[in-house]
């Protein structure tokens, strides 16, 4: 059998296995337990448990938990819902304000917390009820909403950039930086179709009209979610400035969020704590369990020698460059709507690596339309998981309504890859310019 026919047997396997419901971490072990004894004999098994801990102990993987814990210190309290309402009085008067400011929530949030799910969860919890209660139309509402919360995984500190980074051998400050400029850019057109679509609503331009907030309302909110935006500029002047490394910024920042929940939301009792804390585990082992067991999975696929041949096969093909780029990428919009971003980024990069330099793509413009391309997954069928976790809180607006609302945003997505693959620079200007050019 060849490479090219045991690679499709995997493929084949892998995606039955993830299917059957069993978490990702054990789909992927068992798989490459199989194929080894298989194809190479038992012998192999024994490095398996060498392969796991060799990549569960690279020091940048700290960073992991440590975001975790400032996301879980945040969500976990009502900073959230105060961030939404700050914004809102802020813009209230705006046509759409009111979906401009959960838009602007969800990016700032997602700074904070570097997840999408948390993002939704906290600024939909939030917010959706509020929109609804102000005559927006249910699918503008959850829609923006479950778009917003994919910025989590694009705007720094993202998880997602911190795997990129471990997967590639990427700077991992390189990439925050790229997704910097490609988060506002998406953020400002989500704003801008949702002004649009406020626009035509007598209902909604009634409402705001009765609208209105005192400069002491106004700063009054500010002023209670000051401290969290303080932790969005400090990780930015930290990071980016050289003064720390990603690992002592993220545990600095979480600290500073565990600080401030207690004194300013009063969560200093064993009840908040253990919520916060067991959320952190929970949600850190689960991501850590599936790099090791993809370190397992790519270790099987290199021994058997189809990563090397499925890359050679692709090199081999000589298809333009940019034909090559829409093929990757349809592969990864199918495969994000079965697979979250994590397990796809360690399962396929080490096969798409080499091809993409063969090619002559940069590997940290390739990790932003990557990212956008995994946040179309999280809010397409059927393993949307933004849909289904807007669906838990606001269980009153019906999963159709909440994908309808989404489809909008996927198109502005996909039309932003479009803008960033014709102007690169959009995305490698701000490395560049805070890192010097990549050599």
């Amino acid at each position: 059998m060849s490479e090219l026919q045991i690679g499709l047997l995997i493929l084949v396997a892998t995606i039955a296995v993830l299917f059957s419901g069993l978490p990702i971490a054990w789909g992927l072990t068992l798989v490459s337990v199989v194929f080894l004894v298989v194809f190479e004999g038992p012998s192999f098994l024994d490095n398996i448990a060498v392969v796991m801990l060799d990549e569960l102990a690279s020091f940048a993987l700290l960073t992991i938990p440590l975001f975790i814990l400032l996301g879980a210190a945040v969500g976990g309290t009502n900073a959230g819902r105060d961030l939404y309402e700050s914004l809102h009085r802020w813009l209230v008067r705006v046509p759409g304000g009111l979906v401009i400011a959960n838009i602007l929530a969800c990016g700032i949030f997602s700074a904070i917390s570097g997840s999408s799910p948390a993002t939704a969860a906290a600024v939909g919890k939030a917010g959706v009820p509020e929109m609804l209660r102000r005559n927006i139309s249910a699918r503008l509402a959850t829609g923006s909403v479950c778009a917003g919360g994919t910025l989590g995984i694009l705007i720094p500190p993202s998880i997602t950039m911190i795997l990129y980074g471990i997967a590639t051998e990427t700077s991992i400050g390189r990439l925050f930086l790229a997704g910097v400029v490609p988060g506002i850019l998406l953020v400002v057109l989500f704003a801008v179709y949702a002004w649009f679509s406020s626009l035509r609503s007598e209902k909604l331009n009634a409402y705001i009209e009765q609208q209105r907030f005192t400069w002491a309302e106004k700063m009054q909110g500010l002023v209670r979610v000051s401290p969290f935006l303080a932790i969005i500029f400090f990780i930015a002047y930290a990071m980016y400035g050289g003064i720390a490394t990603p690992s002592e910024v993220a545990a600095i920042s979480a600290a500073l969020a565990l600080v401030f929940v207690v004194i300013i939301y009063k969560a200093s009792s064993r009840k908040d704590q253990w919520k916060i804390f067991s959320e952190t585990v929970r949600e850190s082992t689960m991501i850590l369990m599936i790099i090791a067991a993809a370190a397992v999975f790519s270790y099987m696929m290199s021994l058997l020698y189809v990563t090397q041949t499925a890359a050679q096969f692709l090199v081999d093909l000589e298809l333009n460059r940019w034909v090559l780029m829409l093929v990757i990428n349809l592969f990864l919009l199918l495969a994000g709507m079965f697979l979250p971003p994590v397990a796809i980024i360690l399962m396929v990069m080490p096969i798409l690596t080499p091809v993409l330099e063969a090619n002559n793509f940069d590997l940290i413009w390739f990790a932003v339309i990557l990212t956008i391309n995994m946040e179309i997954g999280l809010i397409t069928p059927p393993v949307g998981l933004n849909l289904y976790v807007l669906k838990g809180v606001v269980p009153n607006v019906s999963l159709k309504d909440i994908l309808l609302g989404s489809m909008p945003f996927v198109f502005i997505m996909m039309g932003s890859m479009v803008l960033l693959s014709v102007f690169p620079e959009i995305v490698l200007w701000l490395p560049n310019q805070m890192m010097g050019a990549a050599q």
